[in-house]
């Protein structure tokens, strides 16, 4: 299982990171980053399987492509965010973890607009018709 490895990775990590703080060592924060990194990294191997998947999914509802991008686009964007958001915040810079939280906010808002505007055109054609 493989959540069980990003467990046991993630809490080495953690432990690894108290023992040095414990020891007053400025290697504290590189180590919580090289765990974070190592995760972040074994995650988007599996991301080949998400985007099969999704792939199948947008052909079984006839789906518009552009429509499949825009969400893998919104995903992407979410997960960047909040990632380095949590980073920053665990650096102590937690105003600038909150900017981009915003900024990720205010792209997703941007990326979607196309989708958003198409449920719009459909609302009113059924009210029109």
């Amino acid at each position: 299982m493989d959540i069980l490895k990003i467990a046991c990775l993630g809490l080495s990590g953690v432990m690894a990171g108290l023992l040095l703080k414990q020891a007053r060592s400025p290697l504290t924060e590189l180590v919580s980053l090289s765990a974070c990194l190592l995760i972040i990294f074994y995650s988007v191997t599996k991301l080949s399987f998400v985007l099969e998947l999704i792939e199948t999914a947008g052909s079984y509802l006839s789906l518009e492509e552009s429509y499949l991008k825009i969400l893998m686009k919104i995903v992407g964007i979410t997960y960047v965010a909040d990632f380095s958001a949590a980073l920053c915040r665990d650096a102590g810079y937690s105003a600038v973890a909150s900017q981009i939280e915003i900024f990720g906010k205010i792209s997703i808002l941007a990326v979607s607009s196309p989708i958003l505007m198409a449920l719009l055109e459909t609302i009113f054609s059924f009210l029109d018709g």
